[in-house]
């Protein structure tokens, strides 16, 4: 099982969180409560604003999500759900651990996990408003527009 990090629509309440609960994708169980150990700028972008991670460490802010350990299916339909490596790259990064759940964690508190950031973009998405944590239907007023809807 692999651990992947996710901070936008995949999260719970999350417009997308329904893909991670399909068993047709494959597995998906949630671990836990994170923020990234370093800095990264969140934004919501583009037309149908959809929150991005831009991949800039060290810029912007420690971002919440959400740990879940997948299995191999999951992690292929997430790389395709996520339009990786195209829209998205799958990388590492090191979250540190607010709550867990399940099997025990890293003695320090941290983890390694999979997480889906954007290192093309066009550059003013720098410039945009960095968020700490990611509802779509948050007071930033930019809800996020369903694929279904597009």
């Amino acid at each position: 099982m692999a651990r992947v990090f996710v901070y936008g629509t995949l999260k719970r309440g999350q417009p997308n969180h329904k893909v991670l609960l399909d068993g047709a994708n494959g597995r998906a169980a949630f671990r836990g409560r994170a923020r990234t150990a370093e800095p990264f700028p969140l934004v919501i972008a583009g037309e149908h604003n959809i929150p991005r991670l831009l991949n800039l460490p060290g810029q912007g802010r420690r971002v919440e999500g959400e740990i879940y350990a997948v299995d191999e299916q999951m992690l292929s339909f997430l790389d395709e759900f996520e339009g990786c490596p195209d829209m998205y790259q799958r990388t590492s990064v090191r979250v540190a651990v607010l709550e867990w759940e399940g099997a025990p964690h890293a003695p320090d508190g941290t983890l390694q996990c999979y997480v889906y950031s954007t290192a093309s973009y066009p550059p003013e998405w720098v410039g945009l408003p960095h968020h700490d944590s990611y509802d779509s239907q948050g007071a930033h007023g930019l809800p996020y527009n369903p694929r279904e809807n597009r």
